[in-house]
Parts: C-alpha cells; structure tokens; sequence
C-alpha cells in the first residue's frame, strides 16, 4: 500500500490529470532554486522574504485549483532550498552576513578568500550545504509519517490543543532573550488573530465598525506585512544611517586556488555528517532555526578537530561545519509541519500559507492514514488524497536536490555581482511589489492598510529587539486552537476542565510552563 502511495505521489508530479506528461511542476522546481540561490546571494534578502513576495504572484498565475498546488509549492521549496546555498556568497566573498547564521561561515570563509580561494570556499559551502539538505530529507520522509501516525493514533481533542500550547512555549522560549516577552508577543499574535468570524456564529468581533475586516484579517496581507513590510521599515532606515556614515563594499581578492578534489570532500564528509544530524536534530523542534545548529555545527567541528587552532584562519571545515548544519534544518524544519501541523519557522510558515490558500490539502496528522486504496463503481478510486499530495511533496524536494546538486553550483558562483545592489534600489521595488500583490490578491486599500499596520507593528517588535515568530506562530495558530478548544469543550458536555483531565493534555501544559520559566539560556547563564 506504502509504494503504491509513493507511486501515485510522483505520477501527482510528472503527470496531468489526464495522464499527458506535466514539466510545469519540474520548471517550477527548478525556477525556484535559482531564484533562491539568487536570492541568498544577495545582501539583505533572505528565503522567507522571497517566499513571501512570490506567493501571491503565484496564486495570481496558477490559481487556487488543486492543480495548481503542486507548482506553487515546488517553486516555494526551491526558494527555500537555495536561498540557504545562496547566502554563502557574500558571507565568503565580501564578509556580509545576510542573516546571523551565515556570520559563522564568515569565520573560515571570508579568511579563504582573503587567501586567493574565494571559489574554492564556495564549493566547499555548496557541497556541505547539498549534503546536509539530503540528511535532513531523508529524515523527514522516514520521521513525518511515523510521528504523524504515533499523533493521530495517541492524541484526542484536549491533547491536540495542549500540544498547541507546549508549542506556542517551546517557541516563546527559544526565540528571544526572554521568555515573557515572546509569550507576551504570541499571545498578542493569537488576540489579533481572532479579528473577524467566529466559530460561534455571533457574527463579527473586534471588526472595530470596518465591514471589510467581518470575515476575518486579509492572511497574506498580515504575514507579508509583519515579516516583510517590518524588515523593508528596518532597513529603510538602516540604509539611511549607513548613507550618512558613508561605507562601501569590499572587493574580493583574484582567486588562485579554486579546485576542490574528492579526496578534499572525503576528508570533509564526516563534518559535515555530524553537522547534517545536529541541523537534523534542532530543526524538528519547532521555533529554533538556523542560527543554532550553525553554531553547535561549528563548535563541534572545532572540537573534534585534530587542528582547532585553525579555525577562524580559513579552514575548509569550518566553512563544511556550519553550511550542512543550517542546510539540514530547511528539510527538518518541515517535520512538525507535515506532522502536527505546526510551523517551525518562516519558511515552513509559507508552505502553511500555501497550502491554506491553494487546492484542497491541509497538514497534519490525518495527512498521513494509509487507507485502501479500492476502486468503487459510479464514484471511481477511493483513497486518501491528501497522503498522495504529501508524497508528490516529496518528490518536488528530491527534484530539488537532484537540480542543486548538478547545477546550483555552477550558478552560485556566477553571483558575487549581486552583493553589489544597494539597498536603496532593493527596498523601494520590494514595498511596490508586496502593496500591488495584495492589493490585487486580498481585497484592494483594506489589504494594503492591514500589510501596512502589520509592517509598523514588525519595525516596533525590531526595535525592541523581540523576535517576531512567536507572534506569527500564534496567529496561524490561533484558529486552529481555538477550534479544538470549543471542540473538546462540547465533546465533553460543557465541562470546564476537561482540558486538565487528560494525563497527556496535564503533562503537556506543566511542560509548556516548566520551558517558560527555565528553557531560556541566556536567563541560566544570567544566574550562573
């Protein structure tokens, strides 16, 4: 039964509806990993904003049909898959960090090209990258069906919701400096969240007399503008500091040394193995990211090293280290999404969003029953659907892999001309780009001043230095827990406490205040 899934999964890809071969799907793939590379390679830019600005133009272009999703998300993987190749460049040719995990790979990587091995430091990030890529789908083809079946099979309504919870925690937890406030700011997510319908049937809440806000906040136009809007406010201003400071873009020395032999990748491999399982790792816990497993990637390289004392002087394994760990948490990060459901960061947020807005697919733990496959008579062949959608899925992330494998190469290293692009061009086509997508994707000015009130709200949240996942987190999921609160609260008669009366639901919610109080590091190492 497992195969003949997976079968009808890449036929879902390769194939129409009507059984003619389909490359639109393969294009898109391919189109979305050099976009990502492109991306990646250019100061400022990073995955998630690509992703963001692409998707309405997609669903513009394909629709919202089922046949439309299986493009859509090719091309929002490649993004995603690229963009993490990508932000090598101008971290090894110019020392400019787009985000903070790629500062580690300035560590060696800068230094080689200081040397005269710019070339040689990028293929050594592209094949440590791709390695830790495939890790970490490998792990989430074997991992997301197990855990979506132990999930469904484990876990009623009351469990569900308090899982919901334990995330929104776990995520409050690790993405800032301290806890309060990123449970503060997640629960500001969900408060804003419920603008709009409510399951209750009463008709509008907290619509603030705005008839357009009744069926709820426009979703594209919020997420575009508290993680893009926000970032173009920052970096108006940033790029407006650095004008009146002055500054320019250092030039990377002619390469010399640019070979990089297989015996050069053997001695690499076991680096950047280990590296690919601590990405692996990290990444299936929702809300840690990159940054992380770069840096835990990096300083197990360094220990295990029979030389540490090069790291930091332009040693390839330092660059190895730190592209497979960050590399292996983009396919990771995808395993609480197609398990439970759950976005583990701004990426897989898109995927999400993608998902909602296009075809008829959602994530979680029913994506994943094995049903029989049969064909009944006057209503054709029976089956679960969404299963054959995951697979196809999966078979767009290989896709993705087999086309960086052989050519994201080649392409990466013709890019270094893009770190030249001021931000002062970049920024003004980004805002034109994400006012017209939604106001032709949402509803005309009502959407543009949602994307624009979101976007103050993420320059505020900068400003003060708190992360902004844990209120993105806890407006996508806001809905979806409030669902299974009224639905457990009616499937139990109206019991109020139903909620602590589950052994699984109780352990749940003493962990999500356990990690509130002592998960936080930087608070540990304040008492130590």
């Amino acid at each position: 039964m497992v195969l003949q899934y997976i079968a009808l999964g890449v036929q879902d890809v390769f194939t129409t509806s009507d059984g003619a071969f389909d490359i639109v799907p393969i294009a898109m793939v391919f189109a979305g990993l050099m976009t990502g590379i492109a991306v990646g390679a250019t100061p400022g830019l990073n995955g998630p904003f690509a992703m963001a600005l692409s998707l309405p133009v997609l669903i513009w272009v394909f629709g919202v049909s089922d046949d439309a999703l299986l493009p859509i998300l090719g091309f929002l993987i490649g993004i995603m898959k690229g963009a993490t190749v990508g932000g090598a460049v101008p971290a090894i040719l110019f020392n400019t960090p787009g985000t903070p995990d790629a500062y580690l790979t300035t560590l060696d990587g800068h230094p080689m090209a200081l040397k005269g091995e710019g070339k040689k430091a990028l293929k050594v990030a592209h094949f440590s990258s791709v390695c830790g890529d495939t890790v970490s789908d490998i792990a989430l083809f074997i991992t997301a069906p197990v855990l979506a079946i132990m999930i469904e099979r484990a876990l009623d309504l009351p469990e569900k919701a308090a899982l919901i919870i334990l995330s929104l925690a776990f995520m409050a937890a690790v993405a800032g400096r301290e806890p309060l406030k990123g449970l503060t700011v997640g629960l500001f997510g969900m408060l804003v969240a419920l603008v709009g319908s409510t399951l209750s049937g009463n008709g509008p809440r907290m619509t603030m007399g705005v008839a357009e806000l009744g069926a709820g906040l426009p979703l594209t136009s919020a997420i575009l503008g508290i993680l893009i809007i926000g970032e173009v406010f920052a970096g108006i201003e940033e790029a407006a500091r650095r004008r009146l400071t002055g500054g320019g873009v250092m030039k990377a020395p002619e390469d010399r040394d640019t070979t990089l032999t297989w015996a050069e990748r053997r001695r690499l491999l076991p680096r950047i193995f280990t590296s690919a399982g601590i990405g692996t790792a990290i990444g299936a816990l929702p809300g840690i990211g990159t940054t992380l497993a770069a840096t835990l990637g990096y300083d197990t390289a360094r220990r295990l090293s029979k030389t540490p004392e090069r790291f930091g002087t332009g040693e390839p394994e330092g660059v190895a280290a730190t592209e497979a760990a960050n590399s292996a948490v983009s396919g990771a990060n995808l395993i609480p999404v197609m398990s439970l459901g759950i976005p583990g960061n701004f990426a897989a947020v898109f995927i999400i969003l993608a998902v909602e807005s296009v075809g008829d697919f959602t994530l979680g733990p029913q994506v994943f029953r094995f049903t029989e496959i049969r064909e009944v008579p006057g209503f054709g062949m029976i089956m679960n659907s969404d299963l054959v959608v995951a697979f196809g899925v999966f078979t767009l992330m290989v896709l993705a892999n087999i086309f960086n494998w052989t050519v994201g190469g080649v392409f990466l290293r013709s890019l270094a001309i893009l770190v030249r692009i001021p931000k002062s061009v970049m920024l003004p086509i980004v805002l034109l780009i994400c006012i017209t997508a939604v106001y032709a994707q949402d509803g005309g000015m009502i959407a543009v001043w949602v994307m624009l009130g979101f976007g103050l709200i993420g320059y505020v949240l900068r400003q003060l230095e708190i992360s902004i996942l844990p209120f993105v987190i806890g407006f996508l999921l806001a809905p979806q827990l409030e669902q299974l609160i009224r639905g457990g609260f009616t499937a139990s008669g109206g019991d109020p406490f139903y909620l602590i009366k589950s052994p699984i639901a109780v352990t749940f919610l003493v962990l999500a205040v356990l990690l509130l109080i002592f998960g936080n590091p930087s608070r540990r190492k304040s008492k130590a």
